[in-house]
């Protein structure tokens, strides 16, 4: 029988044994809140952001992609509303000189470093990253690294709306790095100083905006569940009045049951006119569009959903994790849905001298476009525990008996099941496990 006995200790060693994430300059002593994927972890967010993709771009209405730039202007960042609001509550323990979100601790209680109460004020730290363009370093040359992908959907819109020739209602996603200076970065990939967004901004009519709302809850919760993640632990939570952010005429969470507690794994907000008619005002420019029907020009409303790459892709593990026992030995398993384990398939010939006979079976699969690895090195059940432990949901074992009647066995993963099954009938079989 198996458990979900994941930890964040025991996915962390794990994505360091097996090649999914490793610690920014680990050599140096490591980046905090800073991370690299490894080869694992890198397949595994391609599948993340492919499969959102797919989704977001599977509807009756229009969604277009855009890849904005990384650096911004201050004028952008003034018009958001990011230099004068985007920033958490900090506090300093003045004995030990450990720093804290102050909405993370009790400051009535000790400091959990050194056991003393000595608080600093809370002040307001900001969260932009700021640099520098060009050689001259004044104040005409301050830039910013993004906080959000958003912000370069919006001062884009008049520019798709005019080349691509789209009408309301339609979208505009786009997938990308983003940075935050977090005072406290934790939880592994929970809360980091550079990450990746998947956002999507949905333009309608200001009347059309509270159904597009509605539908798009229930759309990305159709998502989080068609890649795997158990039901009982994906649930939304609409925000109360007093937690709206200024902008937002509404917002839900799509939150996930972590070791640690609920906690947000997608926002989903109405942001009414907002954006576009701040950056409007700010730049100058018209942002509002002209409506045939009516013959009157209004600025559309926008329904936003953002997820981040890496906290799906901890979630994801979280939710495959399990530990079971087999012919007497405790194994680790991922059991990631088919469609998104970084390999569908394993290929392993049970000797070396049938490696090139297996090799070519291999070849095809990849050349089908399956996400398959060759596997000969150790023992067939060592293999067998290795593809388990990152995912991979079912072996094809080349044997001696291949040979003779052009079948393999297929090991399943999940319940360590095996069948013979022809070789032309292997990519059929990977195929399935897949829909």
């Amino acid at each position: 029988m198996s458990s979900s006995v994941a930890t964040l200790d025991k996915i962390t060693a794990l994505c360091k044994r097996r090649g999914f994430v490793y610690q920014s300059a680990e050599i140096y002593g490591g980046l905090n809140g800073v991370y690299d994927f490894g080869p694992l972890g890198t397949i595994l967010k391609n599948t993340i952001k492919n499969a959102w993709l797919a989704h977001m771009t599977s509807f009756a209405e229009e969604v277009l992609l855009l890849d904005g730039s990384i650096l911004g202007g201050s004028d952008v960042w003034k018009a958001s509303g990011h230099l004068d609001g985007f920033s958490d509550p900090m506090v300093d323990c003045l004995v030990c000189k450990k720093r804290y979100r102050a909405d993370d601790i009790d400051l009535e209680k000790n400091c959990p470093h050194c056991g003393n109460k000595q608080w600093t004020d809370i002040r307001q730290f900001n969260l932009m990253f700021q640099t520098q363009l060009g050689a001259m370093a004044d104040g005409s040359s301050i830039a910013y690294l993004r906080p959000e992908t958003a912000q370069a959907i919006f001062i884009n819109f008049k520019n798709v709306i005019s080349t691509n020739r789209v009408k309301i209602p339609f979208g505009i996603a786009q997938i990308g790095k983003a940075f935050r200076n977090e005072i406290t970065p934790k939880q592994f990939l929970f809360r980091m100083r550079e990450f990746e967004q998947m956002e999507m901004e949905f333009f309608c009519k200001p009347d059309e905006a509270d159904k597009f709302f509605e539908v798009w809850i229930e759309r990305r919760k159709a998502f989080f569940l068609s890649l795997g993640l158990t039901p009982e632990n994906v649930r939304t939570r609409p925000h109360a009045s007093d937690e709206l952010a200024h902008y937002a005429k509404g917002c839900v969470d799509v939150e996930y049951n972590f070791p640690f507690g609920w906690k947000e794994l997608e926002g989903i907000a109405n942001r009414a006119d907002f954006d576009l008619t701040q950056h409007s005002k700010h730049s100058g420019k018209d942002l509002a569009v002209f409506d045939e029907a009516t013959k009157a020009s209004y600025t559309p409303y926008v329904v936003e959903c953002s997820v981040g790459v890496d906290r799906l892709f901890l979630t994801l593990l979280f939710d495959a994790y399990a530990e079971d026992v087999v012919e007497g030995e405790t194994r680790t398993v991922l059991r990631f849905h088919p469609r998104v384990a970084p390999y569908t398939a394993a290929i392993m010939p049970l000797s070396n001298k049938l490696s090139d006979q297996a090799s070519e079976i291999y070849k095809k699969l990849k050349a089908a476009g399956i996400r398959v690895q060759f596997d000969e090195s150790g023992s067939i059940g060592k293999r067998y525990r290795r593809q388990d432990e990152i995912g991979t949901p079912v072996c094809f074992t080349f044997d001696f008996e291949s040979v003779e009647d052009g079948k393999v066995t297929a090991r399943n993963r999940d319940t360590t099941k095996q069948e013979r099954i022809a070789i032309d009938q292997i990519e059929g079989y990977v195929r399935d496990l897949m829909r």
